[in-house]
C-alpha cells in the first residue's frame, strides 16, 4: 500500500465513508504497519513546520561589531591612523577583535543551550500502528497514521476525524475563533466550505479543549494547513526577559550619564589643562569604553544560560527566561497532590460495598500481581460475589485505560485512575476485551474534571443499553436512586469519608438502564443503582517530605490544590510534614460562594483546598496574588492552562502534563516531582544572585575610574592613564571575569534565606552603597598614589605605569568581593569556580608580561617596577579587600540587629 506523492486535502473532508478515506491515504482502520510508516517517512520527510535557522557563526561574529560603543572605537582607531599613531590604531583594532571574539564564543554557547533546550520541549502523539496504540515523537507521524487525542493535546498534524465523543476544539491560531469549536467526525461538506466550518476536520497547531477523538492524518509539515503561517510565526522572533530589557534600559541610561562626565572631563582638558582636542578626543573614547557596562547584557544572557542549564540538569526545563529570575521571589507553591506530590502509580487498596463485607486488595503498582482478600480468603473471580461482579464491571468497562502484556511485560497507557482498576479486574481474572464482547460500548461521556464523574454506554443482549457510572461519591450519589434521601446519603458520605481518613482516594461507581435519545450526545445519566466504592492509594514521592521542609526554611509557603476528598487530602498533607490543623482545610463548595476579598483571608490561614473545581484553581491563585505572594503553581491538564498563565511561575509537569499546560508555563518539571521544583527554586536563586555578582562588579569598578579621572582634572594634574591603557585596562580586569561570575556554583544557603521582596530593584540600597565605597576608596588611593609619584619627580609615564598596575590588581582583587554579599572572601574556597580564579590570574600574568615585554613596553608605555614599588602597589590593592571585609561584617550586624528587633516588636505585639 504505497502511497508515493502527497494526496490533495480538498478530496478528503467532503469524502464520505472510512472505506474511501482509507482506500485514498492507502491505510486501514488498525493504522499502518511499522515498515510502511518508515519508508513514508523516509519519503515525505519529518512532520516538521519550516524553523529559523540558527544564526552562523559569521553572523554571530558580525553581531559583535553592531554597538555604537565599537563604531566609537573604530572611529577613533581611523583617527590614529590618519595622524600617524599605528601603534595605537593597531592595538584599537585588536581590541575591538579580541572583544568580539570573547563575546560570539559567549553567544554561540547560549545559543546551543537555546537549541538543546528545545528538543527537549518536543510534543509526542498517540499514534494506533498494526492495532497497537503507543507514543511517539509528533515528528514521527506520516500520511495515514491513526492518532488518539483527549483534552488538553495539541494537534500534531492535520486530522480527518473517524471519531468523535464531545471534541471541542481550539482553533483560535488558525482561525481567529476565540471560543473551541464542536467537531463531528460524520459532518461532510464540500470544497469551497472554509476550513474554520470544517468540523470533521483537526488542524495541526489547534488543541483540543474537551473529549476525545481519533482521527487519520492527511496532511503533515509544511503541506499543514498552519505550514503557511510558519514563516510569518518564524519571524516574529521571540521577546526578551524583563530583566534584560530593564539592565539594556538602565546601561543605556548609564551611558547618557558617563557621556555627560566625560564632556566635563575634555571641556577641562582643552580649556584648563591645555590638552589637544583630539588627545581629549581618544582620552573620552576610551574612558566611555572602560566604564560603560555595554558587556553587561552580554554576561547576563550568559549567566542566565547558565542558570538554565543547571536547571535542566536537576530536571527542570525554563521556557521564558523570566522564571529565573522570578524563582527568587517565590513565596507561595501551590501544588497538585496527584503525580506531584504522590508517585501517580495508583493502586486500589480496598474495595467496599454499602452494607456488605469490606474486600482489601494486595500488590503495588500498575502491575496486576496481587489478590482479593474477602473475610480472610482469597477470591479468585470476580463472579465469586454479585455485588463484586456488578462494581468490577463498572470499573472495567467505564474505562479508556489500556493495560496489556507486550514482549512479557505489562505496558499501559491512559489516566492512572483507569490503569488501576484495570489492573483491579485482572487480578480477579478479567480484561476489558472480554467484557466488550458480551456488553460492546456503543456510547460514553468522557471524564472531565469540571463534571467529577465519567460514564460509559453498552448494548446488552437483549437490546437494552446499560450505563456504567465512576466518579466522586457526592457526585455519583447524586445520580442514584435515594440520593437525596438525608438518611441514605449520610451512610454513603460517611463510609466514604471513613475510607479518606485512611488516606484513600475514593472512587464510587453505579449503574443503570438509559434510553439514549442520540448515539453522539448521551445525557447525564439518573436513577441510577449505587454500586460501592474503591479506595486507591497513591505512594508519596521520595524526597517530597524534605523537600517541603526546605521550602519552610526558605520562608516559602506550600499549599495543596486537589480534587480529593478533603479528608484524604488532609491526611496526605499531614503524612507530607505540613502542621496543619482540619480548619486549615477548605473545601471547593465553601469558596463557591465567598468573596474575592473573602477569598484572600481564606488563604492566608488554609494550605488545603479539596475537591476544587477546575476554575477554582484560578480564583485561588488571584486571590494568593492579591494577599502579597509571588505564586508558583503545578498544573498538568487542559483546565490548569488558566492558573499556570495567571501565576508568577507557571511549573507544567513533563510526564503527565498536557501540550497545553506546558505552553502555558514558565517551566516544565521532567519527572513530575515536587522536589524537583524547589531544586529549580534553589537553581533559581544562584542564577538570580550570581546576575547581582555581575552587575556589582561592572558597575563598581567602572565608577572608580570615573572617580580617578575627575580628581585628575579637576586638580589639575595630567591625566592618571592614556586611551590605551584605559582600553588595556578595560581588557585584563573585564574580558572574561565578567562571564565568570556567572559560573558560581551557589553559597549553600539559598534555601534558608528569605524570599527576595519582588518590588526590589536589582541594583538596590546594598549594591548602590557598596559601589560608591569602593568608588570613592579605590580612586582617591589611586589619585593619591599618582600623585606622590609626580611629586616623587617621577616622569609621567612611570607615575602612569605604576598607576595602571595599581588598578589592574585593585580590579582583580575586587572579583573575590563580589563572590557573595554577605560572606566573607576567606570562607569560599577559591577552586570552587576554577574559572574566575585562572581568569584573574591569568589577565594579571598577561599584564606582567606587557610590562617587561617590548610590544608592551611600546603599546602601552609600561615598564618593570623594583620590589619595593612592589610591595607598596601590592599592599595598596589588598585594601580594597578589608574594606568590604568590613562592611559586610557591618552590614551582616546591622540586619541581624534589625531582625531582632522587628522579632521583638512581634512579640510585644502578639
Amino acid at each position: 500500500m504505497k502511497l508515493s506523492t502527497p494526496i490533495s486535502p480538498q478530496k478528503i473532508w467532503h469524502t464520505h465513508t472510512e472505506a474511501s478515506l482509507f482506500s485514498e491515504l492507502k491505510t486501514t482502520s488498525k493504522g499502518l504497519s511499522e515498515e510502511e510508516a518508515s519508508q513514508r517517512l523516509e519519503l515525505h520527510g519529518a512532520n516538521r513546520l519550516p524553523q529559523a535557522t540558527p544564526p552562523t557563526g559569521w553572523e554571530i561574529a558580525v553581531r559583535q561589531f553592531q554597538s555604537p560603543f565599537v563604531y566609537i572605537l573604530a572611529v577613533a582607531a581611523i583617527v590614529s591612523l590618519f595622524i600617524g599613531e599605528t601603534i595605537d590604531a593597531g592595538f584599537i583594532f585588536g581590541v575591538l577583535c579580541l572583544n568580539a571574539a570573547i563575546g560570539g564564543f559567549q553567544e554561540w554557547k547560549a545559543e546551543q543551550s537555546a537549541q538543546s533546550l528545545q528538543k527537549l520541549l518536543q510534543i509526542r502523539a498517540m499514534v494506533e500502528r498494526e492495532g497497537r496504540v503507543y507514543e511517539i515523537e509528533a515528528e514521527e507521524l506520516v500520511l495515514g497514521d491513526i492518532v488518539w487525542l483527549e483534552s488538553g493535546n495539541r494537534v500534531p498534524a492535520d486530522l480527518r476525524l473517524l471519531m468523535t465523543h464531545g471534541f471541542e476544539v481550539d482553533e483560535s491560531l488558525l482561525t481567529g475563533e476565540s471560543l473551541p469549536v464542536l467537531k463531528k467526525s460524520e459532518w461532510t461538506g464540500d470544497e469551497l466550505i472554509p476550513v474554520a466550518d470544517r468540523k470533521n476536520m483537526s488542524y495541526a497547531g489547534s488543541t483540543v479543549a474537551r473529549g476525545r477523538g481519533r482521527g487519520v492524518v492527511v496532511a503533515t509539515g509544511n503541506v499543514t494547513e498552519i505550514g503557511s503561517l510558519a514563516k510569518v510565526m518564524m519571524d516574529a522572533g521571540s521577546g526578551k526577559p524583563p530583566l534584560m530589557i530593564r539592565m539594556e534600559r538602565f546601561s543605556k541610561t548609564l551611558a547618557w550619564i558617563v557621556m555627560v562626565v566625560i564632556l566635563i572631563v575634555g571641556t577641562l582638558g582643552v580649556l584648563v589643562q591645555g590638552y589637544g582636542l583630539l588627545e581629549m578626543f581618544m582620552f573620552g573614547v576610551a574612558l566611555a569604553v572602560a566604564v560603560i557596562p555595554e558587556g553587561l547584557p552580554v554576561a547576563l544572557t550568559v549567566a542566565l544560560a547558565i542558570g538554565t542549564k543547571r536547571m535542566v540538569e536537576q530536571g527542570v526545563i525554563v521556557r521564558r527566561l523570566a522564571a529565573v529570575e522570578g524563582l527568587g521571589s517565590c513565596t507561595m507553591i501551590a501544588s497538585d497532590k496527584t503525580g506531584t506530590l504522590t508517585c501517580n502509580e495508583l493502586t486500589v487498596k480496598e474495595v467496599r460495598f454499602l452494607n456488605g463485607p469490606i474486600c482489601e486488595v494486595t500488590g503495588q503498582g500498575f502491575a496486576p500481581k496481587g489478590k482479593l482478600i474477602l473475610e480472610g480468603r482469597e477470591v479468585n473471580s470476580f463472579r465469586e460475589l454479585k455485588e463484586l461482579e456488578s462494581l468490577i464491571t463498572a470499573a472495567v468497562l467505564c474505562n479508556e485505560g489500556d493495560l496489556h502484556v507486550h514482549n512479557n511485560e505489562w505496558t499501559h497507557r491512559g489516566d492512572p485512575t483507569d490503569i488501576a482498576l484495570l489492573s483491579l479486574g485482572r487480578k480477579l481474572g478479567i480484561g476489558k476485551e472480554e467484557l466488550l464482547e458480551d456488553q460492546p460500548q456503543i456510547n460514553q461521556i468522557p471524564f472531565e474534571p469540571e463534571y467529577q464523574f465519567a460514564a460509559s454506554f453498552h448494548k446488552l443482549t437483549d437490546g437494552k443499553v446499560r450505563a456504567y457510572v465512576k466518579g466522586s461519591p457526592e457526585k455519583v450519589l447524586s445520580m442514584c436512586k435515594g440520593g437525596n434521601e438525608e438518611k441514605y446519603r449520610n451512610q454513603v458520605l460517611k463510609t466514604a469519608e471513613e475510607m479518606a481518613a485512611k488516606g484513600f482516594r475514593v472512587l464510587a461507581f453505579a449503574q443503570g438502564i438509559e434510553t439514549l435519545n442520540s448515539s453522539h450526545s448521551p445525557a447525564e445519566p439518573g436513577e441510577l443503582e449505587f454500586l460501592g466504592f474503591t479506595g486507591m492509594i497513591d505512594p508519596l514521592r521520595e524526597g517530597v517530605k524534605e523537600a517541603i521542609a526546605s521550602c519552610r526554611d526558605a520562608g516559602i509557603e506550600v499549599s495543596i490544590i486537589t480534587g480529593d476528598h478533603p479528608v484524604t487530602a488532609f491526611t496526605i498533607a499531614r503524612n507530607l510534614g505540613l502542621d496543619l490543623k482540619p480548619e486549615q482545610v477548605v473545601t471547593g463548595t465553601e469558596l463557591q460562594n465567598s468573596s474575592p476579598e473573602k477569598k484572600q483571608e481564606i488563604v492566608k490561614k488554609a494550605r488545603v483546598f479539596a475537591r476544587v473545581a477546575p476554575n477554582q484553581k484560578l480564583e485561588l491563585v488571584n486571590a494568593m496574588q492579591a494577599a502579597g505572594n509571588f505564586v508558583a503553581v503545578t498544573g498538568d491538564g487542559v483546565n490548569d492552562a488558566p492558573a499556570l498563565r495567571a501565576a508568577n511561575i507557571g511549573a507544567a509537569m513533563g510526564k503527565s502534563g498536557t501540550d497545553v499546560a506546558r505552553e502555558a508555563a514558565e517551566l516544565v518539571i521532567v519527572d513530575d516531582n515536587f522536589a524537583t521544583i524547589v531544586k529549580g527554586v534553589e537553581k533559581g536563586r544562584i542564577a538570580y544572585d550570581n546576575i547581582r555578582k555581575v552587575i556589582f562588579m561592572l558597575i563598581s569598578t567602572g565608577a572608580a575610574e570615573v572617580v580617578l579621572v575627575l580628581l585628575a582634572v579637576a586638580t589639575g594634574m595630567p591625566l592618571p592613564l592614556t586611551a590605551v591603557q584605559l582600553l588595556w585596562l578595560n581588557l585584563v580586569t573585564q574580558g572574561i571575569q565578567d562571564v565568570s561570575m556567572g559560573f558560581e556554583p551557589g553559597e549553600g544557603d539559598e534555601l534558608k534565606r528569605r524570599p527576595r521582596d519582588i518590588r526590589e530593584p536589582i541594583f538596590n540600597h546594598l549594591m548602590i552603597e557598596r559601589s560608591l565605597i569602593v568608588a570613592i576608596w579605590v580612586g582617591l588611593l589611586g589619585f593619591f598614589l599618582f600623585k606622590y609619584l609626580l611629586d616623587s619627580g617621577l616622569p609621567e609615564e612611570t607615575a602612569r605605569n605604576s598607576l595602571l598596575l595599581l588598578m589592574v590588581l585593585f580590579e582583580n582583587v575586587h572579583m573575590f568581593n563580589c563572590r557573595s554579599e554577605t560572606k566573607s572572601a576567606f570562607k569560599i574556597p577559591p577552586l570552587q569556580n576554577p574559572i574566575l580564579l585562572f581568569g584573574v590570574l591569568g589577565a594579571f600574568l598577561i599584564h606582567v608580561l606587557a610590562m617587561y615585554h617590548p610590544w608592551g613596553q611600546r603599546v602601552l608605555k609600561t615598564q618593570p617596577v623594583n620590589g619595593n614599588s612592589w610591595m607598596l602597589i601590592i599592599g595598596l590593592a589588598l585594601t580594597i579587600l578589608l574594606l568590604m571585609e568590613w562592611h559586610k561584617w557591618w552590614w551582616n550586624k546591622r540586619q541581624s540587629e534589625k531582625s531582632t528587633t522587628v522579632k521583638t516588636f512581634r512579640n510585644v505585639i502578639v
